[in-house]
């Protein structure tokens, strides 16, 4: 397979691949610098325009999979501020006298036992599609450039 594959479309497919780490330097990198580079290749290079697609499926994916999970953990976070500001640890509810701002720190302020289970197995889930996005980033980057045909898992078929 890696005969017909030119050493170009190798190299191009596997920046795109790379190219989604860019997120780290770059704000919205892992959706701009993949597109620039399949946009302007995915006509003529049936390789390069496979993975595009699949690496932006990808990050599609795993940015709805997050939105999903701080959907998730927001009425739980909600259900939290109510005892954090009414009674709670800041007292709002005595502003009236001479705008005095009451600080007050006890023990028991916090139930946590219903706010952080679920934000904390959202935040364990969102850690998870963070080591998966890297691992299958640079595994798809060396397949990739390889010659192989390289498929993310987890992966919503938005562009196809």
């Amino acid at each position: 397979m890696t005969e017909s594959i030119s050493k170009h479309e190798r190299n191009l497919s596997a920046a795109i691949h790379a190219s989604t780490l860019s997120r780290f330097f770059i704000p919205f990198g892992n959706f701009l610098l993949p597109l620039v580079l399949w946009l302007g290749n995915k006509k003529s290079l049936a390789f390069v325009d496979y993975h595009g697609k699949q690496a932006l499926n990808f990050q599609i994916s795993l940015l709805l999979y997050s939105v999903i999970l701080g959907a998730i953990s927001i009425p739980f976070f909600l259900g939290f501020l109510p005892d954090i500001l009414d009674g709670g640890l800041f007292r709002w509810n005595e502003v009236n006298d001479h705008l005095d701002f009451h600080f007050n720190f006890d023990r028991n302020f916090l139930n946590l036992s219903r706010f952080i289970w679920p934000v904390g197995i959202a935040g364990l889930f969102q850690a998870a599609l963070f080591v998966i996005n890297i691992v299958y980033t640079i595994l798809a980057t060396l397949r990739t450039n390889e010659g192989e045909y390289f498929r993310y898992p987890l992966t919503i078929k938005f562009i196809k």
